[in-house]
């Protein structure tokens, strides 16, 4: 067995952080971020964390570059003050859509990220919904890959189902939205889209599956630019949807697409609370947060008392 229990909290979430410890039940330990004038950075923890297992909180929004060193930093701090295990809670990874060399002359940017991680100083890793769930083979260490799903199906469990469709937004999705299908019992129709080029623009060409009359339920992992989830709304409704309500894991949800999603047929879009919400996303009454501090919170303490977590996977009894 490991030390004490420490949560640290990095900068990029620290409402997230302190939903999670106070599920937990503990204060989290101080950090000191100094920001230098020549944009260097140190970081000092305010406590003793030696043979401590320690878990570091920190998630990837913006200024994505910053929160990365700090990330690295921190770790680095932790291993030179002999914590006992450290485990980088990353709720949203770095570079996690760079999962593959699928132009010339590109890094595999995730891949970089997990050789970073491992060596500032982690021992394990805890994330949530990974673009791609192989990407947890690019670290050398144990990664625990939580999942969404139960918390997202949970807030559609309630409504009368029986007309409604969950639609995968591009071929890839596929795999991940086959556990909403059967959490809610619901049939599975999935978009024909096509992406050129690095803008986040992306043409829809097809359907298959039937949506004509039906309530569709959009997933996806994340919503970036949200131009992939607005297309696929206008072109389920012009297939003759009845409504069409969208899900993901991640709202990054940048540059315009507030103003898109505002402009779409959307009836409501639900993500959690991996990135930090803005005051723009909360007023657009369209977007519905849902949080997974208790699910962070339970696995912390499962992987700190070295108990499974696969618990956390389970498909919860609609009846129960």
């Amino acid at each position: 067995m490991y030390g004490e229990l420490k949560i640290l909290a990095g900068s990029s979430h620290p409402k997230l952080v302190e939903e999670i410890a106070r599920h937990i039940g503990i204060a989290p330990t101080p950090i000191d971020v100094v920001h230098f004038k020549n944009d260097n950075m140190m970081v000092q923890i305010k406590d003793n964390v030696r043979g401590k297992d320690v878990f570091y909180i920190q998630t990837s929004c913006r200024p994505v570059s910053d929160n990365l060193v700090e990330t690295l930093i921190t770790l680095d701090a932790l291993k030179h003050s002999s914590a006992g295990r450290i485990t980088a809670v990353l709720p949203y990874l770095p570079y996690v859509r760079s999962d593959k060399k699928d132009q010339p002359r590109i890094s595999i940017a995730a891949r970089l990220m997990a050789d970073l991680i491992e060596t500032a100083g982690a021992h394990r890793v805890l994330t949530m919904d990974l673009h791609a769930s192989q990407i947890q083979g690019f670290f050398r260490i144990p990664v625990d890959h939580l999942k969404a799903v139960n918390t997202l199906s949970a807030h559609y469990k309630a409504k009368d189902l029986d007309d409604w469709v969950v639609v995968a937004s591009d071929i890839g999705e596929m795999k991940e939205v086959a556990p909403y299908a059967n959490r809610l019992n619901l049939p599975i129709a999935v978009i024909d889209k096509r992406r050129s080029g690095n803008d986040d623009k992306s043409a829809v060409r097809s359907i298959v599956g039937e949506v004509k009359d039906k309530h569709c339920l959009l997933i996806d992992d994340e919503i970036a630019t949200a131009g992939t989830m607005c297309n696929a709304a206008a072109f389920l409704m012009e297939c003759g949807a009845k409504s069409v309500r969208g899900a993901a894991t991640h709202g990054v949800l940048e540059g315009d697409a507030l103003d898109k999603i505002a402009a779409s047929p959307l009836k409501e879009l639900m993500v959690t609370n991996t990135i930090p919400v803005g005051d723009k996303q909360k007023k657009l009454k369209k977007i519905k947060v849902l949080s997974v501090a208790g699910l962070f919170g339970d696995a912390i303490m499962r992987i700190h008392n070295g108990d499974s977590i696969s618990v956390l996977f389970d498909d919860p009894k609609t009846d129960e």
